[in-house]
């Protein structure tokens, strides 16, 4: 996992689809879901860190547009 579009692809997986319009709502949304996939151990630790450490980058360069 490398990209935004991986994290949504991840996502997608597990039947999570987030879309509300605005980019930075979404991250927050996205790592909220990333969070609750980990807590609930259907992702392992790895895919946890890169997920949000990719989910962390998106939203730098979100604010810096």
């Amino acid at each position: 996992m490398k990209t935004f579009y991986d994290e949504q692809q991840l996502l997608k997986k597990y039947g999570i689809i987030i879309y509300v319009g605005d980019r930075l709502g979404d991250i927050k949304l996205m790592e909220i879901e990333i969070r609750e996939l980990y807590k609930l151990q259907l992702i392992d630790s790895d895919v946890f860190t890169t997920a949000i450490l990719v989910l962390r980058q998106e939203m730098r360069n979100c604010k810096k547009l």
